[in-house]
């Protein structure tokens, strides 16, 4: 692994951390890992951080340890000509080496329920998802207050804690407690925009005139997102490809306007992974563990049995020699699903096999489960959400998949590298960040996959055949790919140290003024 320099060190900050879903208490995409991971390591650059996260319905408090705070109980909201009732609840995320303090929304009327933002009965977003996630933002401002912190910094994530912002400029902007609280507000996937009908305004409390162009008004509607991105003191991304691509008009979903007029506030910062939880050195969900050490002294063996084990777990026949491409992701076509399906008869014909692993559109459950059924010694998929077979398949598949439309971050690539799998991915987003492909290597930056541009399936097929040739006849490549991958650095520290420097830069600054 790359040698980090020092590390710099930084005043002691407060920083309350908003997130909607946090590994391991909820998860449903890779915010949760990102909510866990990066609080973790602000804590060890010597902050103060605190998550708060609603408590949905199926997290169980004996579980995650999570008990009763006297002064953040019976806390009382005014939303329309109605009173709402909740309480705050404590647990804890406990490492090796940082304790970061969990607080949890416990609401009846809004989180004692299934699903996190979707009715898992419908399939619809729940009706009243203005509401809750105004609850959600509200209770942030009381839980500070309640326990008499005061942070100097609030980090709202998507369009869930959109509003945070909006209300320290709006009605708390006169209050003395958060005087000095400035707001980082971090896109993860620009296209999740919490938009609602313009009648959901006046439960805000809001000044009328936010209701506008330059505020929360988009389209006629009232949007969380763009509360966000017009309120926030910093606006952050989740790679640098992805911080420019938003204020593009293919990329923007209808906000590029207002980003490219913030554009000075906004930074691209990369995730980083949970080395913690993703390590083939550590990882308990692998049938034996591994190092770049090993692949420099000349020994697969332990990746090649995790690919024995991997065609195992799946139902398809191990072949030392046939090459095992690897795909994690929600079933939709911004995934890439759809070039997939058109190249994937190629993918059987050249002799390889293909897993996958994800939910989603039924489409393509249904092609997924023909193609099985067609080639049932070359396609073994898994439909649902599961983590250890997803270990298991970042260890054990030659190549791994991700041919996306558009991936503001990507986190599987990185992954893959880190595993020695060598990722086939397209140019966009942190993919377009991380991946470096083979032709485009030189002197200074050795290659570590390969990518392609155009976003159809003959340009996807021409890096897959380039993969395979590469896999079968040039051996020395692939090994320098698999070392060179396992080297990179993409922990978190690197991510923290932007981000700490990011609320020192708008911690000195004077008071922004509305947008």
């Amino acid at each position: 692994m790359t040698t980090l320099p020092p590390r710099p060190s930084f005043p002691p900050r407060s920083v309350l951390f908003l997130s909607t879903e946090v590994y391991p208490y909820a998860k449903t995409g890779g915010l949760a890992d990102v909510s866990a991971a990066l609080p973790q390591a602000l804590r060890e650059l010597g902050h103060d951080v605190r998550v708060l996260m609603p408590k949905y319905g199926f997290i169980g408090e004996k579980k995650q340890k999570i008990h009763l705070i006297n002064r953040l109980q019976g806390i009382e909201y005014k939303i329309g000509d109605r009173e709402i009732y909740t309480n705050i609840k404590s647990s804890a995320i406990l490492t090796q080496k940082t304790r970061i303090q969990m607080y949890l929304l416990e609401s009846e009327e809004y989180f004692q329920r299934m699903g996190l933002y979707v009715d898992p009965a419908t399939g619809k977003d729940y009706s009243d998802n203005d509401e809750r996630f105004l609850v959600y933002a509200l209770s942030a401002f009381e839980l500070c207050k309640r326990l008499l912190w005061k942070p100097d910094i609030i980090h709202c994530n998507d369009w869930q804690g959109g509003l945070v912002p909006a209300l320290l400029r709006g009605p708390l902007r006169n209050d003395p407690f958060f005087k000095d609280t400035k707001t980082v507000f971090t896109i993860h996937n620009l296209a999740y925009q919490g938009n609602f009908p313009a009648t959901t305004f006046p439960k805000l409390g809001l000044p009328r005139e936010m209701f506008a162009p330059d505020g929360l008004e988009f389209f006629g509607q009232v949007s969380y997102l763009k509360s966000g991105i017009a309120y926030a003191d910093a606006i952050t991304t989740v790679s640098e490809t992805y911080a420019e691509e938003i204020r593009t008009p293919e990329f923007g979903c209808g906000m590029e306007g207002l980003l490219a007029k913030r554009k000075r506030d906004l930074h691209g910062i990369l995730n980083g992974i949970d080395f913690l939880i993703w390590d083939p050195k550590s990882d308990i969900n692998i049938v034996r563990n591994y190092s770049v050490d090993r692949f420099l002294a000349g020994d697969f063996s332990a990746k090649e049995a995790c690919k024995k084990d991997l065609c195992f777990a799946m139902g398809i026949p191990y072949r030392e020699d046939r090459p095992v491409l690897g795909m994690i992701a929600r079933l939709s076509d911004q995934k890439g699903f759809d070039l997939l399906a058109e190249i994937v008869d190629k993918i059987f014909e050249a002799d390889a096999q293909l897993v996958v692993l994800g939910e989603g559109d039924k489409k393509y459950v249904e092609l997924f489960t023909k193609l099985q059924k067609k080639y049932p010694e070359q396609m073994g998929v898994f439909f649902g959400f599961h983590d250890n077979l997803a270990h298991k398949i970042e260890a054990g598949s030659d190549i791994f998949l991700m041919p996306s439309a558009y991936e503001p971050c990507g986190l599987n690539q990185m992954y893959s590298m880190h595993y020695g799998t060598v990722p086939i991915v397209r140019k966009t987003g942190g993919l377009a960040d991380t991946v470096i492909d083979s032709d485009a290597a030189t002197s200074r930056t050795r290659p570590t996959g390969f990518t392609f541009e155009k976003y159809d399936a003959k340009a996807f097929w021409k890096a897959i055949e380039r993969a395979l040739k590469a896999y079968r006849k040039d051996k020395n490549l692939w090994h320098e790919m698999q070392v060179t991958g396992m080297k990179r650095d993409f922990s978190w520290d690197r991510s923290a140290v932007k981000y700490a420097e990011l609320y020192e830069k708008i911690l000195s600054e004077q008071p922004v003024k509305k947008h």
